[in-house]
């Protein structure tokens, strides 16, 4: 019972090493198969594929080979079934032919995953050899007085198979005088020899056939005969003896061919014939390599040794002397390594290509070194080059795995050239080199990047559509489809319109277009965004901005505001009058006549302007001031001096080439109120009929016509307009009264009708050609001779009139310093600013307006002065003048006359 556990107790170890032993091999990818020798082209050996666990589609798609130590390649791998299968016919005897057990190794290697996995393939025997004799027919010469039981060494049969289809036993057939046996030699070999049974006697027979057989195991047996025909001699008494039974010599493998390797003797006692010895090799094959001298037994090297085919020779030598008789001795030859083979390194599997973003530890090759040599001129130790991002593993036993040893990076090294070198531990080392060539491919990690961080173009306006402005350029430092660059605007609107309708950009050269004509004085600047964008997938892309500037060129000449050209100041009496400034005759030289007003659209050295006086009627009476445009006198005026001046103002800006406009001002000069009415009468008849050239006689008989026609109808005009102008004269100053509107009565003085202000009062006098549209308007609450800057809140209505519109005050004395109309609430929306055209025209209206005041002021001032004179006249002279004027009714009626002739010309009474 105790035996029976303990067989079962071995019995699981037993099964347990062998579970542990093919894990083992599992883990380091190692599969064992057996095929017999001679199997055909083809022949299955083993499933690959289920064995490691592949799918047959990561076979075909992952590129696995095998690989076999070698020249030949003796398997292959099925690659629609998975199997392994042999490359070629095997015959173990020719590869294994020193070998007991017949292994070949190889290979299976994954492209891939740049996997290796180790196969062995043990070629076991079959019996396709029969047993086989050096010669076919063998003499042996025997002494008759020989003594039996003696033994004569025999050629032995050679058999390549192994095991039990090698050679097993032989056979003698063919005389009874002798008989075979078998020794076993120091490697086990069968060594047979020829036993004498019988005495022989050569007078009965001379010589004896044999037949020796030799037989294998295998099934069916496979023999191999010999012939040894046995001569029988004379007494030969001794045979020949080797000095030694054995030798043995070591000789390094690089030995010279043709060295002498050892010398053998053997002596023999006899003398003669018998005493001669005669040397030779048994084994055929030997002969190839070494060569015996067979008088001197010297051997000598014919080819060279090479410590990796083969480290070790037996040699069989044999001794005959000249009777027949022979020794054996055997002598072993070993060869010593030396390093005389250089490390072997073989690509087994390599990338060619490695895409940038592989992470670090990625696999690029797979290499196998080896060194024939043994000890440690075969050892290998291998290397990398230190300035490359990979590193070398060791895989297993001979194989070592290049793996990236960092990330890399395609803009900084493209291509990489690895050396991989091995070097054995001879003396001196011996070492080779592999060099891996590998590509980096591409992979879409860099934006474009623009050669500066933003752009400014200046562009001039009025440039032509589809001018070019600037070329933007971004460079992208990853290669091919990812490198290349396209631009394109960034969306946005430009005063209500999209971008794209005022620029584009040209998508390869990213050069930047004006689509249409840009104009300063509308767009001064325009900013814009390009972006970059490279062909990735995905795609990356960066942005930079761009200012373009538009530069002004003089393409706007001058606008004049005041005086108003005479297009648009109308027609008749209204243009007339909108071109007449009033000045006085005692006016000092330097008093401001007027002041023309321009604006230029452009901007910079182009809207500068400067005023000059072009032309004038007297041409030393005016100046004009060359920045502001202020008209001034240059002398006082002279009583020869005409009462109506006309100035031609050249406005000129300061552009290259400049442009200029003009500006016709009339100046009135006037000593009293009624010589100013008088001018300003006769130049508002003079502005409704204007001089006509001659015409033809038709025009004029048409005219005839038509003035006939009009003839009564414009009498009854004229009578229904006196009618009118009388009863709004009435209203305006009553008869009975004589005062003035909204003046107390007690402050006029007078006689005879003509009244006279005890006081001075500020006022303000607007005259128009048309008497209806004139008024007068007094301040209430002062006295003094200046001019308030806008009427109180409280002013009484005007005298006459409603007011003309181009006699009110300006926009910005009308209102308050806030900002506000006057009486305007707190929460009333704020006035826009006035623009630079506004605020001229209402600078050239109040500058206008002082001048016509200050005129009027002054000339009524010295009508009241006479006034008052004629007031404070003696009663006698009074009477007498009281007397004259009743009795020169004629004189005093044409004098009124006069008077109202001039305030009916000048509109105001």
């Amino acid at each position: 019972m105790c035996a029976a556990g303990r067989r079962w107790g071995r019995r699981q170890r037993a099964l347990l090493w062998a579970v542990l032993l093919a894990a083992w091999e599992a883990a380091w990818g190692q599969l064992r198969y057996s095929v017999p020798e001679e199997m055909p082209k083809g022949s299955f050996v083993g499933d690959v594929a289920k064995d490691l666990g592949l799918q047959l589609t990561e076979i075909r798609d992952r590129g696995v080979r095998i690989v076999s130590e070698g020249r030949t390649q003796y398997f292959a791998l099925h690659g629609k079934t998975g199997h392994l299968v042999t490359a070629e016919r095997i015959d173990r005897e020719q590869l294994c032919r020193l070998l007991e057990k017949c292994v070949l190794r190889c290979e299976l290697i994954v492209e891939g995953e740049m996997q290796v996995y180790r196969m062995e393939v043990e070629i076991t025997d079959i019996n396709d050899n029969a047993p086989s004799f050096k010669e076919s027919e063998v003499e042996e010469r025997i002494s008759e007085t020989t003594a039996p039981g003696s033994r004569f060494p025999l050629a032995r049969a050679h058999d390549p198979d192994s095991g039990r289809n090698s050679l097993q036993s032989y056979e003698l057939s063919g005389d009874e005088h002798f008989s075979v046996a078998v020794q076993a030699g120091p490697g086990g070999d069968q060594r047979p020899e020829l036993v004498l049974a019988k005495a022989l006697d050569r007078e009965e027979a001379a010589f004896h056939e044999l037949v020796l057989r030799a037989s294998d195991g295998g099934d069916p047996a496979r023999t191999g005969t010999a012939r040894i025909r046995v001569m029988v001699l004379d007494a030969n008494d001794n045979a020949p003896v080797f000095s030694q039974a054995e030798y043995t010599v070591r000789v390094p493998e690089d030995v010279p061919v043709g060295s002498t390797l050892i010398t053998v003797t053997a002596t023999d006692a006899d003398e003669g014939l018998y005493g001669e010895i005669e040397y030779s090799l048994k084994n055929e094959a030997d002969t190839a390599v070494f060569h015996l001298d067979s008088e001197s037994g010297a051997i000598t090297l014919m080819q060279s040794l090479d410590f990796e085919e083969g480290d070790s020779y037996e040699l069989e030598v044999q001794a005959r002397d000249g009777g027949g008789l022979l020794d054996t001795a055997k002598i072993t030859i070993s060869v010593t390594d030396i390093n005389d083979n250089a490390p072997v390194i073989s690509v087994r599997s390599a990338l060619r290509e490695i895409s940038e973003d592989a992470p670090s530890g990625t696999v690029v090759a797979l290499l196998h070194v080896q060194d024939r040599d043994s000890g440690v001129n075969g050892e290998v130790r291998c290397s990398i080059d230190k300035d490359v991002p990979f590193r070398l593993e060791k895989s297993y036993e001979d194989y070592y795995r290049v793996v990236t040893a960092r990330e890399l990076d395609r803009e900084q090294v493209s291509e990489y050239n690895v050396t991989v070198r091995a070097a054995d531990g001879g003396s001196p080392a011996l070492q080779s080199s592999a060099v891996l060539a590998l590509r980096v491919l591409d992979v879409n990690d860099n934006a474009p990047v623009f050669l500066e961080e933003r752009y400014s173009a200046r562009l001039a306006e009025n440039n032509a559509a589809g001018a070019l402005v600037l070329t933007v350029r971004a460079t992208d430092a990853d290669w091919g489809q990812n490198a290349r660059v396209r631009y394109r605007l960034a969306e946005g609107r430009v005063r209500g319109a999209p971008l794209s309708s005022y620029v584009s950009v040209q998508a390869e050269t990213g050069a930047l277009y004006a689509l249409r004509s840009l104009d300063y004085e509308q767009l001064r600047e325009l900013q814009l965004c390009v972006r970059a964008e490279d062909g990735g997938a995905p795609a990356l892309s960066s942005n930079v901005s761009v200012r373009l500037l538009i530069v002004d060129e003089n393409d706007n000449a001058p606008q004049v505001l005041y005086p108003a050209p005479a297009a648009a100041a109308g027609s008749g009496a209204a243009a007339a009058w909108s071109g007449v400034e009033l000045a006085p005759r005692w006016a000092e030289a330097g008093a401001l006549v007027a002041k023309v007003v321009a604006v230029d659209a452009d901007a910079g050295q182009n809207a500068w302007l400067s005023y000059e006086l072009a032309k004038a009627t007297e041409p030393g009476l005016f100046r004009v001031g060359l920045p502001s445009g202020e008209v001034r006198t240059a002398r006082s005026p002279l009583a020869r001096d005409a009462a109506r001046h006309s100035l031609l103002v050249l406005v000129r800006d300061h552009g290259r080439p400049a442009l200029s406009a003009t500006a016709t001002l009339s100046v009135v000069l006037a000593e009293s109120v009624a010589e100013l009415l008088a001018e300003l009468g006769s130049a508002a008849h003079e502005a409704a009929a204007p001089g006509e050239p001659a015409a033809s006689l038709t025009r004029w008989l048409v005219l005839a016509v038509a003035a006939v026609s009009c003839l009564f109808v414009a009498f009854l005009l004229l009578l229904l307009a006196l009618r009118l102008r009388r009863c709004h004269r009435q209203q305006l100053l009553p008869p009975d009264s004589g005062a003035l509107r909204g003046v107390p009565v007690s402050h006029f003085v007078g006689i005879d009708g003509v009244r006279a202000f005890l006081q001075s009062y500020s006022h303000d006098v607007s005259l128009t050609a048309d008497s209806r549209k004139s008024h007068l308007r007094f301040s209430a609450a002062s006295c003094c001779d200046t001019l308030p800057a806008r009427p109180p809140p409280d002013e009484p209505a005007p005298l006459l009139g409603d007011g003309d519109p181009a006699g009110a005050l300006p926009a910005d004395s009308a209102s308050d310093p806030s900002g506000r109309a006057p009486g305007a609430g707190a929460g009333a929306e704020p006035r826009p600013k006035p623009g630079p055209v506004e605020r001229g025209h209402a600078a050239a209206a109040v500058s206008r307006r002082r001048l016509r005041v200050s005129l009027l002021a002054g000339a009524e001032r010295r009508w009241s002065r006479r006034r008052r004179r004629r007031s404070v006249l003696p009663p006698q002279a009074a009477r007498s003048a009281g007397a004259g004027h009743s009795g020169s009714g004629t004189a005093s009626s044409s004098s009124s006359e006069r008077r109202r002739e001039a305030a009916r010309r000048a509109g105001c009474v």
